[in-house]
């Protein structure tokens, strides 16, 4: 019989890694503004990502989408559990878009825009730092109700959770205009990588370590004498894509830094899944236990199986007609 839970999981599991690969380099454009002081410059970062930056978040609404459908208890649960780290990050996500679009229009109130612009990308991006964090702690569910109270996600982990998400988009961010810009701004992104990958990789150390230790289910599933051949080669391979994406930057590679922070942004994303993983509402509640009945998982999954092709289509058709590089005194795209 086939298992629609696991069919949905992983079809959010992908959407919701798209989404943080898409969303978060364009995000870390807004991240990255406070370093780069020449307005030209500041435009010719957000004409890298103006053709794209709002189809990227489709792949949020297709995750929280299929949560709704697939496993309505998460949806209530996670919700009721985040519900003002999520409304305020929806909020900064708007106010990001507002600043995004009215910059272009904006003269003498041009810095204005810039600092909603920088204000929205930072926030919204520490509030699913935030969220990740309070998720991986866990959520108290007591007969498929939320049973904690409203200020449980805030907690030091998830404070730095939320920091380290800002570490993670403004690398992704600083890779993409290294692969899309040249000259000075270029320049200026190959000497702020390095500085930003050791960044991450602290991050990554003190999150491995932290969350063993937290739960024991965690830490014994990693340190299983069975399965550690099988789990070691993540953190391995994290030590040596920092490395590679360090020597990149000295030899210049235009494409590398993007494509190895990618690796490790992987890296990070699989090492979560294998940590949680069949519980979709840690630490207690598996994919099973959430799921919705059979057949509205079947009617959803018709529905995904018609529209997330549709998506992937635009959106490669979308990154391949603006694949070029951007330069000074472009017109854009708006």
């Amino acid at each position: 019989m086939i298992d629609l839970s696991l069919i949905w999981i992983v079809i959010i599991a992908i959407g919701v890694f798209i989404y943080v690969v898409l969303d978060g380099f364009d995000l870390g454009i807004g991240i990255l503004f406070p370093f780069i002081k020449d307005q030209q410059e500041r435009d010719v970062m957000m004409n890298t990502v103006a053709p794209v930056w709002d189809g990227n978040e489709t792949w949020m609404v297709l995750g929280g989408a299929g949560l709704f459908a697939a496993f309505p208890m998460v949806y209530s649960a996670v919700l009721s559990a985040l519900y003002l780290p999520i409304i305020l990050m929806v909020i900064a996500l708007i106010f990001r878009g507002v600043a995004f679009e009215f910059r272009f229009k904006a003269n003498r109130t041009k810095y204005l825009w810039d600092a909603a612009f920088i204000g929205g990308s930072v926030l919204s991006s520490f509030l699913q730092g935030v969220i990740l964090g309070a998720y991986i702690q866990g959520i108290h569910v007591i007969d498929g109700r939320y049973a904690g109270g409203g200020l449980d996600w805030l907690t030091p982990f998830s404070v730095f959770t939320g920091f380290g998400v800002i570490i993670v988009y403004a690398a992704l961010g600083c890779g993409w205009l290294i692969m899309k810009t040249e000259m000075q701004l270029q320049t200026s992104m190959y000497r702020l990588m390095p500085k930003l990958i050791m960044t991450l990789l602290l991050v990554f150390i003190a999150v491995s370590v932290y969350t063993p230790l937290a739960h024991p289910v965690i830490a014994a599933r990693w340190f299983n004498a069975h399965q550690l051949l099988y789990f070691s080669p993540v953190p391995i391979l994290v030590v040596v894509f920092t490395y590679l994406t360090i020597k990149a930057c000295q030899k210049q590679q235009e494409s590398m830094p993007f494509l190895y922070t990618l690796a490790l942004v992987f890296l990070a994303y699989t090492g979560f899944l294998i940590s949680i993983f069949p519980y979709v509402i840690p630490p207690s509640i598996t994919i099973w236990e959430a799921a919705a009945p059979a057949n509205s998982q079947l009617f959803a999954l018709i529905g995904a199986l018609v529209l997330i092709p549709i998506i992937i289509i635009y959106t490669i058709m979308a990154y391949w007609v603006f694949r070029d590089k951007v330069r000074v005194g472009d017109e854009g795209y708006h």
